[in-house]
C-alpha cells in the first residue's frame, strides 16, 4: 500500500505520521459518503450548524498549545507563529458562527403588486478542498467553517507535507458534532488532487497553492463539468518605504514580513521599494537585524526562524539567489543554506537581504517562497507604485510613510487585493476578505462576509400572492 509520510522539517529523520494514500476508488468512496451525509445536513437550520462551528472553535481554544506545537513540528513554524495560526482558526470559527444568525440574502421591492422578491443561499453539495502545508490549520478553517455553515459536505486533501495537522483539524470538527461522514479526508499528491477536482460528484473546488498548479486545477475542473472553482495562488508582495517613513518601524515590518515563517507565506514581503535618500540606512538596519535572528528548532521559544519545509525547496531558493547575484544583485550579510546544531538534516536558510535588484530581474518578478528580500531603489512615490504593479501577482502590498496624503494616493494606485499602511504585507484579519488580483486568484475571496460565496449559490425567489397572473416588465398597473 502506498503511504503518505509526514516528517519534521527540522529533523527529517523524525516521522510524525503515516497515512494510506488514496486512489481514484478511495476518492469515489469519500465523495459518495460526504454526499450521503450532506443530504441531511442541508436540512439542519443554519443557526444550529453555526453552533457546531462555534463548538469547534471552543475545542481549538482548549487545545491551542498542543496544536500550536504540532504546527511547529510539522510545518516548521516557530511556536509563536504556530499559536497564531491556531488562534486564526479559533477566530474564524467565531466569525463564521456569528454569520449563522445574520442575513444571507436580500429582499428587494417587486415592480408588481402583491409580490415578494428576495434571494437566499443554497449549498453546492460536496466541496473538494486542497490545502497547503504552510497554514495547515488556518486555511482549512477558512474553507471548512463557511462550507459547513452553507450546508455542504466536504472532501479535503491536506498537503502531503502536513497531513498530521490536517487530520488533527478534522478530528476537532468530528468531536464538535459534525455528522459522521460529512467530512472526508483523502491523502496523496497531485494525482489524488486531480481525481478530487474532476470528480462528477464535486460541486465546488477550493484550492490554495501555486499559480501553475492552480491553473491546471481550474482547467481540469471546468473541462469535466460546471462547478464553482475558487483559487488562492501566489504573491510577489512589495513594501514601499518612502523618504519620510519611520525607519525603525519599517525595519520591524521588513523583518517580520520577509522572514516570518522563513518567507514561506503567499503574503511574505519579498520586495522592498525604498526611496534612494533613505535606502542605505534602511538596508543597514534590516541586514544588521537579520544577522541577529536565531535559526533552529521551531519548538524552541528562543528561536526566531525555523526550517525550509524540504531540502528540495531550500535548493530551489538557493538557485534563485545564485541567479540574482548573476544578474548583478549583491548580498548584504549572510545568505544560503546552513546547518543548525541539533537539527540534523534540516534545511535552514539564512534570512537574506539583496541590494542592487532591478524591477526586470527574475527575483523581482517571480515568487521565491523563501527568506529572500530584494531591495529596489526608486526615485518617487509614483515610480514605487508602478514597480509594485509590474508583476503578474496582486496579493498584498504595504506603504510606509508619515504623510496620510501620500499613503492614500499609494493605496489608490496599488493593484492588489490587500494593502497595508505602516504594517508589513502579512497579518490579514478575519473580518475582511482575503485574496488578490491578477494571477493571484480568480475573483473569489476567503474570510470575511464574502467567504461563504464560494461554497454556496444564490437562489432568487418570487412569491406572488395577488391571485392572478402578473407579468414582470409587462404588467405595470
Amino acid at each position: 500500500m502506498t503511504t503518505v509520510t509526514s516528517y519534521n522539517p527540522a529533523r527529517p529523520a523524525e516521522v510524525l505520521g503515516e497515512f494510506p494514500a488514496a486512489d481514484a476508488a478511495a476518492v469515489d468512496r469519500a465523495v459518495a459518503a460526504a454526499a450521503e451525509a450532506q443530504r441531511s445536513w442541508a436540512k439542519v437550520p443554519v443557526p444550529l450548524r453555526a453552533d457546531i462551528v462555534a463548538e469547534a472553535g471552543r475545542l481549538l481554544a482548549e487545545r491551542k498549545d498542543e496544536l500550536a506545537t504540532l504546527v511547529s513540528r510539522e510545518a516548521g513554524k516557530v511556536l509563536v507563529e504556530g499559536g497564531g495560526e491556531v488562534q486564526e482558526a479559533i477566530d474564524m470559527a467565531a466569525f463564521v458562527a456569528g454569520q449563522g444568525r445574520s442575513a444571507m440574502g436580500q429582499v428587494v421591492p417587486s415592480e408588481l403588486r402583491d409580490k415578494m422578491a428576495y434571494t437566499t443561499r443554497i449549498p453546492v453539495g460536496v466541496v473538494g478542498m486542497i490545502t497547503p502545508w504552510n497554514f495547515p490549520m488556518a486555511i482549512p478553517s477558512w474553507k471548512c467553517f463557511p462550507a459547513l455553515l452553507a450546508g455542504n459536505g466536504i472532501v479535503i486533501k491536506p498537503s502531503e507535507l502536513a497531513p498530521v495537522c490536517g487530520e488533527a483539524f478534522v478530528d476537532v470538527l468530528a468531536e464538535s458534532g459534525v455528522p459522521d461522514g460529512l467530512i472526508q479526508v483523502v491523502h496523496g499528491a497531485g494525482d489524488v488532487g486531480a481525481a478530487l477536482t474532476t470528480h462528477p460528484g464535486i460541486g465546488a473546488v477550493s484550492f490554495t497553492g501555486s499559480v501553475p498548479t492552480g491553473r491546471k486545477v481550474a482547467a481540469a475542473a471546468m473541462e469535466t463539468g460546471p462547478r464553482v472553482v475558487s483559487l488562492e495562488l501566489g504573491g510577489k508582495n512589495a513594501m514601499i518605504v518612502l523618504d519620510d517613513a519611520d525607519l525603525e518601524l519599517a525595519t520591524d515590518g521588513a523583518l517580520f514580513g520577509a522572514f516570518g515563517t522563513s518567507g514561506q507565506r503567499c503574503t511574505s514581503t519579498s520586495r522592498v521599494l525604498v526611496q534612494r535618500g533613505v535606502a542605505a540606512e534602511l538596508v543597514e538596519r534590516v541586514a544588521t537585524r537579520a544577522a541577529e535572528l536565531t535559526l533552529g528548532d521551531p519548538t524552541d521559544p528562543t528561536v526566531d526562524v525555523g526550517p525550509i519545509i524540504t531540502r528540495q525547496s531550500a535548493e530551489r531558493i538557493a538557485g534563485m539567489l545564485d541567479h540574482a547575484v548573476g544578474e548583478g544583485a549583491s548580498v548584504a550579510g549572510d545568505s544560503g543554506i546552513c546547518e543548525v546544531e541539533g537539527c540534523d538534516g534540516g534545511a535552514f536558510f539564512h534570512p537574506t537581504v539583496l541590494t542592487g535588484v532591478r524591477p526586470e530581474h527574475r527575483l523581482a518578478r517571480e515568487e521565491a517562497f523563501g527568506p529572500l528580500l530584494s531591495v529596489i531603489e526608486v526615485d518617487s512615490d509614483d515610480e514605487a507604485v508602478d514597480v509594485v504593479n509590474q508583476v503578474e501577482y496582486g496579493l498584498s502590498a504595504a506603504v510606509y510613510t508619515q504623510d496620510v496624503n501620500r499613503a492614500l494616493r499609494a493605496v489608490d494606485g496599488i493593484d492588489t487585493g490587500i494593502c497595508y499602511v505602516n504594517a508589513p504585507t502579512i497579518g490579514a484579519e478575519i473580518p475582511l476578505p482575503f485574496g488578490g488580483t491578477k494571477h493571484t486568484g480568480n475573483g473569489f475571496r476567503e474570510a470575511g462576509a464574502r467567504g461563504i460565496e464560494q461554497f454556496s449559490q444564490v437562489k432568487s425567489v418570487y412569491i406572488d400572492y395577488s391571485g392572478r397572473l402578473q407579468r414582470a416588465q409587462i404588467d405595470t398597473e
